[in-house]
């Protein structure tokens, strides 16, 4: 039997959980969870460790761990965060940050114009290096002479099996987005692993864009993409305006993963959200998503497609939170959901 570790963390992250774990419990997929519900800022804060070695012994052998949400605005510093998602992705080399986007629905579209409204892409973003690979330091800080360094770490392993992941992935294109023209070593070096994979996989249309056209053209007719790959740091951005092209983050989905090992991590992309935890109207829906890509990650493509279907008929009947234009609550609108499943 499967094992999936669940993390339901801080803030939002346990009640959006909840829902996510009883559509996962209705999908009958054959996997039993190991809750490590101690693994949050309640921990760190105690223990100034909130992800131990035993813990990491539980997760190494689940082939999908899924995650609430980590952070707390007790700690005034991302240390705590890194602590968690750093770590996990590193141990587990989660190399692949998969972030599919589809508008649910034309109402929740933000664009003025109808034929440019429906986004159904995929942001495949580097995970491990680049500008968050933690590389750098800072000298006289504090002062006003402080010197302060972030390296923009690229490896050729790294550039060149991301890339062949989002061909694996991609429908009709993939669209390289970098900024080679003013980042020159790095940008270098995934051009020419660009070549090389072009070459390997010569019946995929491919285009390439710098990442502030990338953004414009995003921003005005989304339609335009299938798959679009890139580094850490501006996968992170572009994957957040697909989202608030889609209908806002409380629907954003992602999937952090080894395809080698065939290890997962899948989250809601919104955060803990602090300012609403406790208020029972945070969406469930990009944790019950994130659920969808776990049961495609386990090879039931048939159940993911039933979560996302019931998810679009929960959204088309405004049975959903605020966010979306509805009025219901977290459990509500997780029950919505449910019932979608029951009635499809």
């Amino acid at each position: 039997m499967t094992t999936i570790a669940v993390i339901p963390g801080d803030g939002i992250g346990p009640e959006v959980t909840a829902p996510a774990l009883d559509v996962l419990d209705a999908l009958g997929l054959d996997a039993r969870t190991d809750v490590l519900g101690h693994v949050n800022a309640d921990t760190y804060l105690r223990t100034g460790r909130a992800l131990s070695e035993t813990d990491l012994d539980r997760i190494r052998p689940c082939r999908a761990t899924l995650l609430g949400a980590v952070g707390d605005p007790r700690l005034g510093d991302t240390a705590y965060v890194r602590s968690i998602l750093t770590t996990l992705r590193l141990e587990l080399d989660l190399y692949v940050n998969y972030r599919p986007v589809k508008l649910w629905h034309d109402r929740l579209s933000p664009l003025r114009e109808p034929s440019r409204r429906a986004v159904d892409c995929v942001i495949v973003r580097e995970n491990t290096e680049g500008l968050y690979s933690g590389v750098g330091g800072s000298t006289r800080t504090g002062t006003d002479h402080e010197i302060a360094m972030d390296v923009d770490l690229s490896t050729h392993q790294g550039v060149a099996r991301v890339l062949d992941f989002a061909f694996s992935v991609a429908r009709t294109s993939v669209c390289l987005v970098d900024k080679a023209n003013a980042v020159r070593n790095g940008g270098q070096l995934w051009q020419r692993c660009w070549r090389a994979a072009q070459d390997r996989h010569p019946h995929v249309a491919t285009s390439h864009l710098y990442v502030d056209a990338a953004a414009m053209r995003l921003a005005t007719d989304p339609t335009a993409f299938d798959v679009i790959v890139t580094n850490n740091s501006y996968g992170d951005i572009l994957s957040d305006l697909t989202a608030a092209l889609a209908g806002g983050i409380g629907v954003a989905a992602s999937a952090n993963l080894n395809p080698t090992t065939g290890q997962g991590l899948f989250e809601p992309v919104h955060g803990s959200a602090p300012d609403i935890a406790g208020a029972g109207t945070a969406n469930p829906l990009a944790a019950i998503l994130s659920v969808a890509l776990l049961a495609e990650h386990l090879g039931r493509a048939d159940q993911a497609e039933r979560v996302r279907g019931a998810v679009a008929a929960a959204v088309a009947r405004g049975h959903v939170t605020p966010d979306l234009g509805g009025s219901l609550g977290t459990k509500e609108a997780g029950a919505a959901v449910l019932a979608e499943l029951a009635r499809a």
